[in-house]
């Protein structure tokens, strides 16, 4: 199938990173010269995305700020002999972004952002939801998002990264039947008793299913969290597939300060 929009959700306030967050969207946190949802947005464009839905904060706007042009930067560059660097800031071309404002006050939780766009994927689409602060760092440039649209083919998928055995108590780690297809998240398990050493990324392609279960919990009323892996439990236990994909490449995320020092390490690194 091919599928050409992607959600991404940005609007989290990034509470583990204060004082900084307060200045700085999390999403925008610099790995090397590039903001952290740049290596995000760059792998949907490599799988052909031309479409994305950036669900941001309500006083978001450095996000729509660097994928705008700036004239003014333009001009300067020009006037200063370096006309070489205008491609860096260079709007992106041929792709559709879409600011979906998520309220502060209102639901919250990973099933949401999908919820909020249901509506604009036409039925019988699917879409991908990438989260925007973390990503799969390949160093041959191979796009995972484009292995996941190809695994899933009409039904949905999940991403699964591996984690050394003794590192799964930490993680909702993915159990799999004899297909590898997705049957359930085990919370923090022990080593011994973890179906897999594949944990759970919130990296997906959703179908309409999907979508359509999703966006049916959404509308439900709760006093806590809106968890996206709850409505994905209730599409595989109406018969919906989820496959199961290991990632190629380095799961690096700039949640944490530690995360984020090692993924410029490894992006830097990777380019010198």
């Amino acid at each position: 199938m091919s599928i050409t929009k992607a959600i991404i959700p940005v609007a989290g306030w990034g509470t583990r990173r204060l004082p900084i967050t307060k200045a700085i969207e999390k999403c925008m946190l610099p790995i090397g010269n590039r903001p952290l949802v740049d290596y995000v947005v760059q792998d949907c464009l490599a799988a052909g995305i031309n479409e994305i839905y950036f669900i941001v904060g309500e006083d978001s706007d450095q996000l729509e700020n660097y994928y705008r042009s700036n004239i003014k930067l333009i001009d300067y560059l020009k006037r200063n002999g370096k006309e070489d660097m205008v491609p860096l800031i260079a709007p992106l071309a041929g792709v559709k972004l879409h600011f979906v404002v998520q309220p502060s006050y209102g639901k919250y939780g990973t099933a949401i952002p999908v919820a909020l766009v249901a509506d604009q994927i036409p039925d019988g689409e699917s879409v991908v939801v990438l989260m925007g602060d973390d990503f799969i760092y390949t160093d041959d440039g191979s796009s995972e998002t484009a292995r996941l649209i190809a695994a899933a083919g009409e039904n949905s998928a999940m991403l699964g990264v591996e984690v050394p055995r003794e590192a799964v108590s930490r993680y909702g780690v993915i159990e799999t039947d004899a297909n590898n297809h997705f049957v359930q998240i085990v919370e923090k398990p022990t080593p011994e008793d973890a179906p897999s050493n594949l944990i759970n990324v919130s990296k997906y392609v959703l179908n309409s299913g999907a979508i359509a279960s999703i966006r049916a919990y959404a509308a439900t009323d709760r006093t806590d969290e809106y968890y996206i892996t709850d409505p994905i439990n209730d599409y595989v236990a109406a018969g919906g597939i989820v496959s199961v994909v290991p990632a190629k490449g380095q799961y690096l995320d700039g949640g944490s300060v530690e995360g984020w020092l090692h993924a410029n390490n490894v992006v830097v690194g990777s380019s010198k």
